[in-house]
């Protein structure tokens, strides 16, 4: 039996039971294992499984099932662990009607893990009531929830609308992002969004950040990346891939863009701009020994539990509100409005060509060395 396993989301990783689940699956047959989703990369780097996860790919998790599919698997399982038992149930949710939304017929059966070890786990047969589900479940004791419930419970009683989107599983004070950006930050347990021509233009149960909607700009509101809280909750050890140094002092500019930052990972030097996007690529580029110099204004808004950078990475924390004005001008008179230069030879040329291009905006600034 041919069987395709979708891994999503950091939390499933590190908590071990991503290959747990793996190993056990694997008694039923053939299997071949990917990720769905983005921020999981640098847990199967953590935890050295690139060899057993296919990371090659930013895929959503609809389109890794979809792959599947498309390779004609027999089965396919959907890993996950979300913040609760309603978080990961409606996220599975909403993958399966994605993903039924790209093929053209739905033969396969989809059968979800969601957050198992756990008294509120389970396990979700999207399309199917196979006997593997309810050996799995009695293998890990987990409930075995129906597509019926989840909607039941969770999607009907929602009736948001076009122009609404409620997010489930959402706890006071956390941060909202939206498509990797910032835009607000809870104040209940209940979150909905609203939009208006393709931008987000209230909230209720939280409070809204100006200058992440402006980052943000348009957005599908139905279809968009939305999550809450901390990308990855666990406390880590990083683990440092070695490779080998591009001949040439290689730079890249990268803009309020945090989780794109993998196909960086050949350069010499990253240049991040904004203090969520600089906290979250450096903690990925760690892994591969890459510097960055940041362009922050102190506005961080915590999305990951721990930012590790390598040495040698520089800070400039300029006046509030003049990150993104410092960034403009550094890509247009750096990178001549390109992403990658290759006119330095080391961070250092950088970072006095930095200097004087913040003096010349005359603004305050602050320098951290690492």
């Amino acid at each position: 039996m041919k069987i395709g396993i979708v891994v999503h989301g950091p939390n499933i990783i590190d908590s071990g039971y991503a290959l747990k689940l793996i190993d056990l699956i694997k008694c039923y047959g053939n299997v071949k294992t990917r990720l769905g989703g983005t921020m999981g990369r640098t847990a199967v780097i953590d935890a050295g499984l690139e060899n057993t996860i296919d990371i090659s790919k930013k895929l959503v998790p609809s389109d890794s099932l979809k792959i599947f599919h498309d390779d004609n698997a027999d089965i396919i399982f959907l890993l996950n662990y979300g913040k609760s038992d309603v978080t990961g149930q409606v996220f599975g949710y909403k993958v399966y009607n994605h993903y039924i939304n790209k093929i053209s017929d739905n033969n396969i059966p989809i059968i979800q893990i969601e957050r198992p070890g756990e008294v509120d786990g389970s396990i979700i047969p999207w399309n199917n009531d196979l006997e593997i589900v309810h050996e799995l479940s009695q293998e890990l004791d987990l409930n075995v929830v129906t597509p019926k419930e989840i909607y039941e419970n969770h999607i009907k009683s929602d009736d948001a609308g076009i122009n609404q989107r409620i997010v489930h599983g959402v706890s006071p004070g956390e941060n909202i992002m939206v498509n990797s950006i910032v835009i607000g930050k809870t104040n209940s347990d209940k979150l909905i969004l609203i939009a208006e021509d393709n931008h987000i233009v209230d909230i209720v149960g939280g409070e809204l950040k100006s200058h992440g909607l402006e980052k943000l700009g348009e957005v599908d509101l139905e279809n968009a990346i939305i999550k809450t809280g901390l990308l990855r909750h666990a406390k880590v050890t990083p683990r440092v891939i070695s490779k080998e140094k591009p001949e040439n002092f290689k730079i890249t500019f990268l803009d309020h863009a945090g989780e794109d930052v993998y196909k960086f990972r050949d350069s010499s030097l990253v240049i991040t701009v904004g203090d969520d996007t600089t906290l979250i690529s450096s903690d990925i580029l760690y892994r591969f020994d890459i510097p960055v110099i940041g362009i922050t204004d102190g506005d961080l808004d915590k999305v990951v539990e721990d930012g590790f950078k390598v040495k040698n990475s520089i800070i400039f924390e300029v006046e509030s509100g003049f990150d993104d004005i410092c960034g403009q001008n550094i890509k247009r008179e750096i990178f001549n409005d390109k992403q990658v230069c290759f006119d330095f030879t080391n961070i250092d040329e950088v970072k006095i060509r930095i200097e004087e291009i913040i003096k010349n905006i005359n603004c305050k600034y602050k320098i951290k060395l690492y």
